[in-house]
Order: structure tokens, then C-alpha cells, then sequence
């Protein structure tokens, strides 16, 4: 037996600009502007705090521009945040599961199903209140979730991953997105 490994031409291979990508919840645009108000309201007290307290005359000169370049830092954050949001979007196929995310990195993560070893989901509290889940999806040899898909309905998160315990256990399970 001799080995071969020819070159497959372009033409030949599955393009994934062709697989429709299903955005993430927009539900979860709302559990990211609640995180980051808390964190903003937590910096602006912190700096109202140290106003109050540090008497030196050139901090309080310069406390209020401090305080406008902290807040367009804040404002450009929270937009940047809503923008990115829309790029996150993912695809469940029959042998992987696709992720894309990203502004100006732009990634897309593809999982082979065959890879795949165990799969969770998870909820915070606040994804409850909004009824969404995160899968964690983890491969052989790696510590940690190989992908994190954050911001699903829960019954989507639990068909997908109903349908990727059955394909991982051997099962042709049918997958159906409401």
C-alpha cells in the first residue's frame, strides 16, 4: 500500500459562506447591557467616591475630564457591544456545529461532531430571567469548553443539544428549530 495525499482542488470543497448562520438571541443584547451598566455604575461611583475623599487640587482640576473621557470610553464600549452582538451567529450541520463571532477579528469556529465529548448547558440567573442558555461544547485533549455558544433560547439550546448526545452516542437523533 503506497501512501498518497493529493491535492483537493478549491472547486471541490464545501464552501461555508453557503451554511445560513442563525444570530444569537436578541434577548441577549439585553443580559450585556444590564452587565455592563452594573460595571459602569460601579466605576463612575468608584470615581465619585475618590472625589470625595482625595483632596488634591490638581485631581479635583481634573476630575471632570477625567470623568467625560471615562464616560465616551463607556459610550463607545456599549455601542461596540451592540454592534458585536449582531455578528455572533451560529449553525448546527449534520457532522459540525459552526460559531462566528468577532468585529475586527472575525472568527469562525467549526466543531466536528466526531470530536465532540461531552456537551452542557448552562444558565446564570440573569439568562433565566430572559429564558436563554449557553452551550458549552468540549473536544478531546483540550481543558475548558473548545466552544461556548452564549445567548440561546433554552429549547433551542436543549434540542441542540438533545441532537449532539445522540449524534455523539451513536443515535441519529432529528434536529428541529422552532
Amino acid at each position: 500500500m503506497t501512501f498518497t495525499n493529493d491535492q483537493i482542488h478549491d472547486f471541490s470543497l464545501p464552501k461555508l459562506e453557503a451554511v445560513q448562520l442563525k444570530r444569537v438571541s436578541k434577548h441577549y443584547f439585553k443580559i450585556i447591557a444590564l452587565n455592563k451598566l452594573i460595571f459602569y455604575a460601579v466605576l463612575f461611583g468608584l470615581m465619585f467616591i475618590a472625589k470625595r475623599f482625595i483632596d488634591g487640587e490638581y485631581f479635583q482640576s481634573v476630575f471632570w475630564y477625567i470623568f467625560i473621557g471615562l464616560l465616551a470610553i463607556c459610550l463607545c464600549d456599549f455601542f461596540i457591544s451592540l454592534w458585536a452582538i449582531s455578528k455572533r451567529k451560529y449553525a448546527v450541520r449534520e457532522h459540525d456545529v459552526i460559531y462566528a463571532k468577532g468585529l475586527l477579528a472575525h472568527t469562525i469556529t467549526t466543531v466536528p461532531i466526531s470530536r465532540i465529548q461531552h456537551i452542557e448547558e448552562s444558565r446564570s440567573w440573569l439568562s433565566r430571567q430572559f429564558n436563554l442558555s449557553t452551550l458549552n461544547i468540549f473536544t478531546a485533549g483540550e481543558s475548558g469548553s473548545d466552544l461556548s455558544i452564549k445567548g440561546l433560547p433554552q429549547e433551542e439550546a436543549k434540542q441542540i443539544n438533545d441532537f449532539i448526545s445522540a449524534k455523539v452516542n451513536g443515535n441519529s437523533g432529528l434536529f428541529t428549530t422552532s
